[in-house]
């Protein structure tokens, strides 16, 4: 059962574009999986699984610009699986809810058809925060929601890893700090990896990192200048203000060329349904 609608929301993303339900306490969307979504590669056609999918924002997000995807939703937390399955229904986005945890065996996602080497693409935005350094939430839904095991990161990567076909691409945000424990775990199988630093603001150190990175790719790693999200005022800055509104999409969302790099700003974006 959803909980009362006294602890649910209903708020806007993608400029009113998307509109979701979420608890309001525990873990929130925000703009991580906003971004998430607008670093994703993806075409009509292809078979997409967003990883601790929570109430569905960054899957979804991505479904509402590219039509035509077959869309899995993998959460761990069944009433949160609720609410991304009712999300779905109610911005009449196609999509499978899956109940799992991503750390499960290869048997276990098999029971719910992500067999090995069957998807195309991959997005997550594992929980990242560093236990020695980061005070866990009291609420044990957004505790397990952010806070990281010295594990996590390899088995998200791992499952990722197994289920994506030759050639499909892993989509991820992690913080910044974080940036070595990325490169170790996705030195297992992956390679050709652009990697897109997150500033809050001009002449911080960068918050988070997007990586894009390919199965079984041999392609040299692409290190993207850095994305700003915020004036000097703290004003979110415009490029930012169309990613977040879904009229644009960040570079690793371009289609991977091998002659050339993708242009390192944010791109028009073309919303489900649009002609080319």
């Amino acid at each position: 059962m959803i909980e009362a609608l006294a602890d649910i929301t209903e708020d806007a993303f993608l400029g009113g574009q998307l509109r979701l339900k979420q608890k309001r306490s525990g873990h929130r969307a925000g703009h991580d999986a906003i971004l998430l979504a607008a670093a994703t590669e993806a075409r009509a056609g292809d078979r997409v699984v967003d990883l601790g999918a929570g109430v569905g924002t960054a899957g979804l997000a991505l479904a509402r610009r590219l039509a035509g995807l077959s869309l899995s939703l993998v959460e761990i937390d069944p009433e949160l699986a609720q609410l991304a399955r009712a999300n779905a229904v109610a911005n009449a986005i196609a999509a499978e809810t899956i109940v799992l945890d991503v750390t499960a065996d290869a048997s276990a996602f098999a029971e719910h058809g992500l067999l090995p080497d069957s998807v195309d693409a991959v997005l997550m935005n594992p929980p990242f925060n560093d236990p020695a350094r980061h005070r866990g939430s009291p609420d044990q839904a957004r505790h397990v929601a952010h806070v990281a095991t010295s594990e996590t990161l390899d088995a998200w990567v791992h499952a990722a890893r197994r289920i994506l076909r030759s050639n499909g691409a892993l989509t991820l945000i992690w913080r910044a700090d974080g940036i070595a424990e990325i490169l170790t775990a996705l030195s297992r199988g992956f390679g050709s990896l652009s990697i897109l630093p997150v500033h809050g603001e001009a002449g911080r150190p960068a918050i988070r990192v997007l990586v894009r990175a390919v199965k079984g790719g041999r392609a040299p790693t692409r290190l993207l200048p850095g994305l700003m999200l915020n004036e000097e005022s703290r004003v979110p800055k415009k490029e930012v203000r169309e990613v977040l509104e879904g009229r644009a999409v960040l570079p690793l969302a371009e289609p991977r060329k091998s002659t050339a790099e993708a242009i390192p700003t944010a791109v028009p974006a073309r919303m489900s349904g649009e002609s080319p």
